[in-house]
């Protein structure tokens, strides 16, 4: 790696720390998105603005052929609260987010940085967007507002995640989210004994939806993540509430365990007792096959760098374009562990080879 190169993963590694110590919890990107504005007119990007949904965009100005998009989101699973104080040691940075996805959103800047240093003349023009509430139930809808903007007339897009480096994602996993109620009288938990409970009946719900046989291919899966309610331990629960994620590789799966879901809930109502659902969270599926240009590219610019490869599947931001049939793929800036815990970290060893394989996938992006 020559010195220039090496400079600029550096700055990559210390971008990546600066990004993490600004809050960016789902909804609340905004100080992390005038911060990423202000790098990407630092960089020299032309066009750059925050849109309506808190994105933030810069362009690379190449040829005539479709853009690339390469996008990263900003928001972290963490609270404003959460103690983001950062520890190194030889080899790794710990610090909440910095991995997922303080990282990601750094290598936007070091592939402009890399673009720059090399001479770079594309053959189409690269889009930047840092995009909003990829995160819990911000349900894509940064990613949604990018490829609206863009439309069909795109090459394709290249998702960073800053530590999945080796995992390429072609497939984009479907996912439905319910907040199911119960409601009911309550009352006191001896005089009025008897009396249905809001949470004894989303319990008893719960262990039948947890009953629910799922097919193993294609891979699907569900999970009660969160459960509220109740005023007191000597009060009948009047309300409660459960939040349910429900996943698929194959949409007509999730459809089907969507379907069972819905029959549960209606089957658990009666005179006495009021269950609903509602609709938090739906993440289109989609998925181009291995043998696609993308993903082929994606596999030989990994390999350049020596290293292993495994073609996944998973819920990203890449599911909004591969769901409306644009090429996509997700890459990794470099490896690490830990991620939504307060014990993240990201390996700033890899960074390097990682970079270079992102700068090798823009740079043949647009040979067809």
């Amino acid at each position: 790696m020559m010195n220039s190169e090496l400079g600029i993963v550096n700055r990559v590694v210390e971008l990546a720390v600066e990004i993490q110590q600004v809050p960016a919890p789902t909804f609340e990107e905004g100080a992390r998105a005038e911060f990423v504005r202000a790098q990407f007119l630092d960089a020299g990007l032309s066009d750059v603005e925050i849109d309506a949904a808190g994105n933030v965009y810069g362009r690379w100005r190449g040829g005539d052929a479709p853009p690339l998009i390469v996008s990263a989101h900003l928001d972290t699973v963490f609270p404003h609260e959460t103690n983001l104080t950062v520890k190194r040691d030889s080899k790794r940075i710990y610090g909440p987010g910095i991995g997922d996805n303080s990282m990601g959103v750094a290598a936007l800047l070091g592939l402009a940085w890399l673009l720059r240093a090399s001479g770079a003349h594309l053959g189409g023009d690269l889009w930047f967007a840092a995009n909003t509430c990829e995160e819990g139930l911000g349900d894509l809808r940064g990613m949604k507002a990018v490829v609206d903007r863009f439309g069909a007339n795109v090459s394709g897009y290249l998702v960073l995640e800053g530590a999945a480096l080796g995992h390429i994602y072609h497939r984009g996993v479907g996912v439905h989210r319910y907040k199911i109620s119960a409601k009911a009288a309550g009352g006191h938990a001896w005089s009025d004994y008897g009396a249905p409970s809001a949470i004894h009946e989303l319990a008893a719900l719960t262990s039948k939806i947890a009953a629910l046989e799922l097919p193993k291919s294609p891979r699907t899966t569900l999970n009660v993540g969160k459960i509220i309610g109740g005023t007191s331990v000597n009060t009948i629960a009047g309300e409660a509430s459960l939040e349910l994620d429900m996943r698929s590789e194959s949409p007509a799966a999730l459809a089907g365990l969507v379907s069972a879901v819905d029959a549960l809930i209606e089957a658990a109502n009666r005179p006495e007792v009021r269950v609903e659902a509602r609709t938090i969270g739906a993440r289109p599926a989609g998925e181009i096959s291995a043998s696609h240009s993308f993903v082929k590219l994606a596999v030989e610019c990994t390999r350049a760098q020596g290293l292993d490869m495994s073609l996944v599947g998973g819920s990203t931001d890449a599911n909004v374009p591969l769901s409306r049939g644009i090429p996509s793929v997700v890459m990794g800036v470099t490896r690490g562990g830990g991620a939504h815990t307060l014990n993240e970290f990201v390996d700033a060893d890899f960074v390097g080879r990682g970079m270079a394989a992102l700068a090798a996938f823009v740079e043949r992006a647009f040979e067809g």
